[in-house]
């Protein structure tokens, strides 16, 4: 970082340094390498960039069946109940994933756990695959080959109203549950798809057993989740609405 009070130069040469409000030389987010200082404060800095090509990646559409590939997100509370053989390490982590994603979102929604399922729109099951397909036969033909899944449901305004999902506890050991937990529920927050561009990324395609969130995710779920993000945004319109929103940061 330049600091503002060095004097460079020989005599005779002043050299005068401004000093942006940012850091001119901050660091990566998702390398933890220094960057290069920006030109203007009015052009998104190549992070910014990238941040706008990941959220199209993982915001629009779904890995699987022909849903249209446009923004969607819960626009009321979600009230999480959880159910199966819930144990108290994961009921832990789920805390702590809530309260992270609640940091993050800035447009009224957030995510509380209830005690009553009559009270929720979202069921998260802990427990074995045959028994998550007891309950929603429809998922059948996919636990056997997944350790984890989500299913979520949107209206005709394609606002999402309701979900469940399932974390195997048999097949998968408590690290790789703790992962399960994350990706499936920040997927069923509208962030349906996955990627390979990350390795350190809960959205990463490929197996990992992460359970945390680099700081680029943090930004995926933050921009869906923020006052200017509508739902029903294709690719176009949704870089004009975060190119707004990152520049005025």
């Amino acid at each position: 970082m330049i600091n503002c009070n060095q004097f460079l130069g020989v005599a005779l040469l002043l050299v005068f340094i401004a000093c942006s409000k940012g850091d001119s030389n901050a660091m990566d987010p998702i390398t933890n390498q220094q960057t290069e200082p920006q030109e203007t404060a009015n052009t998104l800095t190549a992070y910014q960039q990238e941040v706008i090509r990941y959220f199209k990646d993982i915001a629009l559409g779904f890995e699987f069946g022909n849903a249209t590939r446009i923004t969607r997100k819960w626009t009321s509370d979600l009230r999480v109940y959880v159910g199966g053989e819930a144990n108290e390490t994961l009921i832990d982590e789920l805390e702590r994933i809530k309260n992270e994603i609640n940091e993050l979102t800035s447009d009224d929604f957030s995510i509380s756990i209830v005690n009553d399922s009559l009270q929720s729109n979202y069921y998260v099951f802990l427990g074995s695959a045959d028994d998550y397909a007891a309950i929603y036969p429809s998922q059948a033909n996919l636990v056997g080959s997944n350790w984890g899944l989500f299913s979520i449901f949107w209206n005709a305004n394609n606002v999402l109203f309701n979900g469940h999902m399932y974390v195997d506890t048999e097949r998968a050991n408590v690290e790789e549950q703790k992962h399960l937990l994350r990706e499936e529920f920040t997927q069923s927050l509208g962030l349906a798809r996955d990627s390979n561009l990350y390795s350190g990324s809960i959205f990463q395609s490929a197996w990992t057993s992460t359970t945390e969130y680099l700081p680029i995710d943090r930004d995926v779920i933050r921009l869906l989740y923020h006052p200017q993000m509508q739902v029903g945004l294709d690719s176009s319109q949704v870089e004009s609405v975060l190119e707004t929103i990152l520049l005025a940061e």
